[in-house]
């Protein structure tokens, strides 16, 4: 009998058998009526789940692609862009805008630490940059910061504000008009339950405006481009239509749950994660709170390595978790719970752990992760 496979990391996610069954439905031709007539109802759930009535675009990439899209769309050479980390991602987009040829304003903050909106109105004063590069869910950590008052802090400043919510929307609320986010990022392989290769990009007037006056190159990346031939429900490249049927039925699942309930649901899983693993006795690297509905970030026991145990759950049990980054890699592991994810995903993958960690050395009330997992879940719903 073949293993039953588990994927529960914050990216990529698992899909439900809806969405691969309409990704394999026979391949269709993307200039066709067919694909224009799935394309244009697909963009239109996305601005539903964005919470905008601005311009979706839609790239066949990952969420770094459409990051990407936003840094040579908005910025010029040599210009000032100020770039807020709290870990990895943060890190990776100031790397980003430093290779494009910017001066690269950076705001860092130690991993696991939340970004201040104070912080944020006290450097683009002194730097004078007039676009800010922000991360709402660092998946890194597992901190979903206060991106609200961080765009309120850019808005007042005048700043173009631009948003990594690659591993959020559709996972935690997210309201990109009501709080006046001028780019908003993500992709299709984490909470919108697709696999991954597809970006996008929200783009508000203001950033369009600023769009015309930005000089670095862009070609596969042009916004404008973009739009144009999305006016008339096509890409100006060969997008993966089959990607693009599957999204569009993924939305349609997560609209008919309704934003609400699902975002209701991810805090139900995190309450459940948490409490299985303090449980176990395990240091949560991840906040304690709800913000952290997006993954569970855990620090093993001492003396217990974090790889050697995500090895042993892959090939024993099928299940997939996340390693960490940095100098704690050698002890966190990371369980995401965003996407088609339900609470006996979240026990399987706890009770896994327990096993697993009895095994190793670990002292582990057995049994203790998935009652206690039960429970907090129980109690949330």
């Amino acid at each position: 009998m073949s293993r039953k496979r588990y994927l529960l990391t914050p990216g990529p996610t698992p899909v439900p058998p809806e969405v691969l069954a309409a990704m394999a439905e026979p391949v269709i031709h993307h200039r066709s009526p067919d694909f224009k007539d799935v394309f244009n109802e697909a963009v239109e759930r996305l601005q539903q789940v964005f919470r905008t009535s601005n311009d979706v675009l839609v790239f066949t990439a990952s969420g770094t692609g459409a990051f990407e899209s936003a840094v040579v769309n908005l910025l010029s050479p040599g210009e000032r862009v100020l770039v807020v980390s709290h870990g990895e991602f943060g890190t990776r987009w100031q790397k980003l805008a430093d290779a494009y040829g910017c001066e690269v304003v950076a705001l860092n903050y130690a991993w696991g630490q939340a970004p201040q909106a104070e912080d944020v109105s006290r450097s683009l004063t002194e730097s004078g940059a007039r676009v800010a590069l922000l991360v709402h869910s660092e998946t890194s950590t597992g901190v979903v910061s206060d991106v609200r008052s961080l765009v309120r802090a850019c808005n007042d400043a005048g700043v173009i504000s631009v948003v990594d919510a690659i591993s959020s929307l559709g996972a935690v609320p997210f309201e990109t008009d009501e709080w006046g986010v001028d780019v908003v990022v993500t992709g299709s392989q984490k909470a919108l339950m697709t696999p991954p290769g597809l970006a996008f990009a929200s783009i508000s007037e203001r950033a369009w405006a600023r769009s015309e006056e930005a000089l670095l190159p862009r070609f596969y990346w042009d916004w404008a481009v973009a739009r144009k031939n999305q006016a008339k429900g096509s890409t100006p490249f060969t997008p993966a239509t089959s990607i693009v049927v599957a999204l569009n039925a993924a939305l349609e699942l997560i609209l008919a749950e309704g934003l609400e309930s699902v975002h209701a649901r991810h805090v139900a899983l995190g309450r459940a994660c948490r409490a299985g693993a303090k449980a176990m006795g395990l240091e949560l690297y991840s906040p304690d709170d709800d913000g952290a509905a997006v993954l569970t970030g855990l620090l093993t026991p001492e003396g217990i390595d974090a790889v050697a145990l995500r090895l042993a759950l892959r090939d024993r049990f099928g299940i997939t978790i996340a390693g960490g980054h940095g100098d704690i890699a050698g002890r966190l592991f990371r369980i995401g719970h965003i996407g088609y994810v339900d609470i006996f995903d979240i026990t399987t993958a706890l009770g896994a752990v327990e096993m697993q960690l009895i095994e190793m050395g670990a002292t582990v009330e057995r049994g203790a992760a998935v009652a206690a997992a039960f429970a907090a879940y129980s109690s949330s719903v």
